[in-house]
């Protein structure tokens, strides 16, 4: 029989999506199960968007230019402009989602067994990505202690080798809701320039910050415009995820132009989803307003629901929509598939997603959870009092 390569064999299986399974097989026993374990919200998609691919008359569904159509690219950069962040449409390239940019990202900057740093826990794909591309991650743990701040700079020099090649960052945090100031940011900012390293910012969760706080970007930082890298997409900003639109941005003309390669080996980014994606810049303020409204609403209700368990130990997000919670018992994952194996509540119970998954370091977040707080808060109170419920009959066991 043929092998599986080795990249194949350590490719992490996902820790959102892992437990689906078992999350299936509850259904059809007849359990209701509530989704903590993924970042999809139920906020409507912006009818302006949608009301595009409605009403457009294409006779023949073509390739798309490969950097993405140019229109939409202008008018990508024009709300850029709107953020203080000053950006031309030569440099961006549309992708297939958030998650094509950071592949094209790995790919143009490092080679086979190269290094990147990056603080855990982390948005698990990053591992996936690393494999894939054959770099080499190498973490720097944060804490739930201090909500999950950007670790001592001096942690990340430590850490620094010849084969380091870039630091990676989420901001605001996948899974911690971390935020990260101005004065952090401009801390790595100087250590990569310090050592000729690349800065890369996931910042697909910029317009969700919360208590009046405001999302600083490395692309706002002078001096840096040949080290930095921006990820974006319009899957969580506009809830279109499955419109797989996203876009890499950097003012280091080398690295766009290495790029354009990694995107002409795929063609093109899909042509009625940029569509959707360049009407839904048109979406009016008021309609992030009341988002954010809504998420910080979901979220102060889902902290004071879990401080309310016994032992449970929650980090307060700052940004974007998701918490981690660190449970009395030893084993998230384990705890995670009993939920849906064995316990419901009046025949409904909850899906979430061990943090384990979402580091690096083996033995880190084993006993945490990523919690999305992405339905009605109906539903998330309800949820806590199954987790509360299912904790209890867990460890009595």
């Amino acid at each position: 029989m043929p092998s599986i390569s080795n990249k194949g064999n350590k490719m992490p299986a996902s820790p959102i999506r892992k437990l689906v399974p078992y999350a299936e097989a509850a259904k059809k026993r007849g359990v209701h199960v509530i989704h903590l374990n993924i970042g999809q919200p139920d906020i409507k998609t912006p009818k302006v968007a949608l009301d595009a691919v409605r009403n457009h008359n294409i006779e023949v569904l073509e390739y798309s230019m490969t950097q993405g159509s140019e229109t939409y690219r202008l008018k990508i950069a024009d709300y850029y402009a709107k953020k203080d962040i000053i950006v031309d449409s030569e440099d961006i390239i549309v992708t297939t989602g958030g998650s094509e940019a950071l592949s094209f990202a790995m790919g143009t900057i490092m080679d086979n067994d190269d290094e990147i740093i990056i603080p855990e826990p982390f948005y698990a794909n990053y591992n996936g990505f690393a494999t894939a591309s054959g770099v080499i991650v190498k973490p720097i743990a944060s804490t739930i202690e201090n909500n999950f701040a950007l670790p001592p700079i001096s942690k990340f020099e430590e850490l620094i080798t010849p084969k380091t090649k870039a630091i990676l960052i989420c901001n605001p945090g996948n899974p911690t809701g971390y935020l990260y100031t101005e004065e952090e940011i401009k801390q790595l900012a100087a250590l990569v320039k310090k050592h000729n390293l690349f800065l890369v910012a996931d910042e697909v969760y910029r317009e969700f910050t919360y208590e009046g706080r405001k999302h600083y970007s490395i692309l706002q930082i002078k001096g840096l415009e040949e080290h930095a890298i921006v990820v974006d997409s319009v899957s969580k900003r506009y809830s279109m995820c499955g419109a797989r639109i996203g876009c890499l941005i950097s003012k280091n003309t080398e690295v766009i132009q290495t790029a354009m390669k990694f995107a002409q080996a795929r063609l093109s980014p899909p042509t009625f989803a940029q569509i959707a994606s360049e009407a839904a810049l048109e979406t009016p303020q008021e309609y992030f307003d009341d988002v954010i409204k809504e998420y910080v609403s979901r979220r102060d209700i889902l902290i004071s629901e879990l401080k309310k368990i016994d032992g449970v130990n929650v980090a307060i997000p700052q940004g974007a929509f998701y918490c981690v919670a660190e449970l009395p018992i030893n084993d998230a994952d384990q705890f995670a598939q009993c939920l849906l194996e064995s316990f419901d509540l009046d025949g409904t119970t909850v899906m979430v997603a061990p943090a384990a998954g979402f580091y690096a370091t083996p033995g880190l977040g084993k006993n945490q959870i990523r919690i999305a707080y992405v339905l009605e808060k109906e539903q998330l109170v309800k949820a806590v009092q199954i987790l509360d419920k299912a904790l209890k009959v867990y460890k009595s066991k």
